[in-house]
């Protein structure tokens, strides 16, 4: 497996590894944090690998920096015996810590095709301490589930549906659409692939509504984004709670919108409700109401 992100190179680890593996085991983080694995020269460091390697439970990829190709980090997805799902767990060198690197890497891994199309359920486990990683958890999505013991440690046990992982993926895709920052033009052919064609889309204003289907919701969009009417736009989600019960789901999300409307800067947030239902496709939005309540 390779991909890359905006600023990173992910891939599996291999031998070639050893002297980053050494030098991350090594780490006070990783110390106090996950454990001492007595591995003090590069030789251990091969042998750990190998381990790591020869065993089809444990899937590791090495995070690298695409300026200079600097290995920073790792993610892994590992099948414990005590656990009924895989977990995802991450380690960076301390240099790199707050810098958005780690989130950046487990955000990918978690949401790489081959990830959501082997997985049901992926957990996450963190010392009860371990704040930082507890932060990074919930950012990427995964809700504490309860407190487990393992080998005389206490942990929390964190856990996410690769549905909802992928309704995270759907909304992401929806609100990008109608980006038009910096010259940007939307692709339209996306919301027909993120909606169903009987898409129904309500715009609340105090009692008052605007009910539109795919196409008449579409057309005047289009048109004041590429006409000049609407500039530097861009919408994104800042808090959802996503509820899957089967095959259909309902999401509440709170957005904000900034952008220049007839030349004149504004920025708003509002409310969104999603449905969506789970066809032979993949997920699509069937309906969305929105209500803007405050602007500038």
């Amino acid at each position: 497996m390779f991909f890359e992100t905006d600023r990173l190179f992910i891939s599996r680890m291999t031998l070639d590894d050893a002297e980053f593996i050494l030098e991350l085991l090594n780490t006070e983080g990783w110390k106090k944090f996950i454990g001492d694995r007595n591995v003090n020269n590069k030789q251990e460091a091969e042998v750990y690998i190998r381990k790591i390697i020869d065993n089809p439970n444990f899937g590791y990829s090495v995070v690298k920096l695409k300026a200079g190709g600097v290995p920073i980090g790792m993610v892994s997805m590992i099948k414990r015996d005590y656990l009924d799902y895989h977990d995802i767990g991450f380690a960076f060198l301390p240099g790199y810590n707050g810098k958005g690197y780690a989130f950046e890497a487990a955000s990918a891994v978690l949401n790489h095709p081959s990830t959501l199309a082997r997985h049901r359920r992926i957990l996450a486990t963190t010392l009860k301490h371990n704040s930082s990683s507890m932060q990074l958890l919930e950012r990427l999505g995964l809700v504490l589930d309860k407190e487990i013991k393992v080998e005389g440690k206490e942990l929390f046990l964190y856990d996410i549906e690769v549905d909802e992982l992928l309704l995270n993926r759907l909304v992401h895709r929806f609100f990008g659409i109608f980006n038009n920052v910096n010259g940007h033009q939307p692709d339209w052919e996306e919301m027909r692939e993120t909606c169903l064609p009987e898409a129904v889309f309500i715009k609340k204003t105090g009692l008052e509504e605007e009910i539109y289907h795919l196409e008449s919701f579409v057309t005047p969009r289009m048109k004041i984004l590429a006409d000049g009417t609407l500039k530097e736009f861009k919408e994104w989600e800042v808090s959802a709670a996503t509820k899957i019960s089967g095959n259909i789901a309902q999401r509440f999300s709170k957005y904000e919108k900034s952008g220049a409307l007839n030349g004149v800067p504004f920025k708003a947030s509002g409310n969104k409700i999603f449905q969506f239902i789970k066809t032979r496709e993949g997920w699509r939005i069937s309906a969305l109401v929105w209500e803007d309540f405050t602007s500038a």
